[in-house]
């Protein structure tokens, strides 16, 4: 043979080692998967999951669908949130995302309704000069027929 005994068994003892290397980096990324991803995940259900429970009558809240609205009244699965006045809606409790400071809604201006006004002003100038132009056009018909 070509390969003497000594040599062969050289190679055995590093491949044993490289075996615990891989096993020891296999760990590592275990380890800083855990510190990095799954704790903070936890923690962070863990506090929603309070935040849920903890829910009472007056706290202003933002659902997952982007509603912000005044909880009125709380049951065991279910939250009626007040989105405008005289406005109820029923929601799941585990659909609440964020708890907001008090006082929070009536500290935000409704932008959309000024810019809804304006735009259906410039809506009704456009249909009176539009009604205005086929009155002229009906006018002008008339004439032509009565000739």
């Amino acid at each position: 043979m070509l390969i003497n005994d000594a040599f062969a068994q050289a190679a055995a003892s590093t491949q044993a080692d490289a075996d615990w290397l891989s096993l020891l980096s296999m760990f590592g990324i275990l380890v800083l998967f855990y510190f990095l991803l799954i704790r903070p995940q936890a923690k962070r259900a863990k506090e929603q999951k309070q935040m849920v429970e903890g829910l009472q009558r007056g706290d202003e809240v933002i659902t997952n669908g982007g509603i912000l609205g005044q909880v009125l009244n709380v049951s065991e699965a279910y939250v009626i949130i007040e989105i405008a006045p005289a406005i109820e809606v029923t929601a799941l409790k585990s659909s609440v995302q964020t708890l907001l400071p008090k006082g929070t809604l009536k500290s935000i201006e409704p932008k959309g309704k000024t810019q809804k006004s304006k735009t259906t002003k410039t809506t009704t100038a456009s249909e009176n000069s539009a009604a205005e132009t086929t009155e002229s056009h009906d006018t002008d018909a008339g004439n032509v027929d009565k000739k």
